[in-house]
């Protein structure tokens, strides 16, 4: 295990493109549940790619919907190479949005294991933009 001192922590950003694709499901009449895959295309301190799996139920037409992600990104954060897993949950409610990201525990892979963090998610003028608040262990 390492000690606070043996890591660095930073905060990264950048902008991300991303492809919804709906998944077809047999559903009950009125149910408002949900899947999609999806995948991002990443630029700033990510560089690379990443793809995941999306629950949703509500109506996020009328802006009242919840939904969970996982999500593997592969690719290079700040120079140094890997994956890791950030593991989503969302919620709208008439217009109050709510979003926790955190980067799944022991989901670390090649320059990249050990990370931990967070990350926020921003939409501006219809491009994505994200703030990664994270830690590793120092080189």
């Amino acid at each position: 295990m390492t000690s606070p001192a043996d890591r660095s922590t930073a905060n990264g950003g950048g902008t991300f493109d991303i492809v919804l694709t709906p998944v077809p499901h047999t559903a009950a009449p009125h149910d408002s549940r949900g899947r999609m895959t999806f995948t991002k295309t990443f630029q700033g301190a990510l560089q690379g790619r990443s793809d995941g799996e999306m629950l949703t139920a509500g109506q996020p037409a009328r802006g009242s919907a919840g939904y969970v992600a996982m999500e593997r990104f592969e690719g290079t954060l700040d120079g140094r190479r890997g994956s890791f897993v950030m593991q989503h949950s969302g919620t709208m409610d008439s217009g109050a949005d709510a979003l926790a990201i955190v980067i799944a525990p022991g989901s670390g892979t090649g320059e990249l294991a050990g990370i931990g963090g967070t990350a926020t998610i921003d939409v501006r003028d219809g491009q994505h933009h994200y703030t990664l608040h994270y830690t590793l262990p120092a080189r």
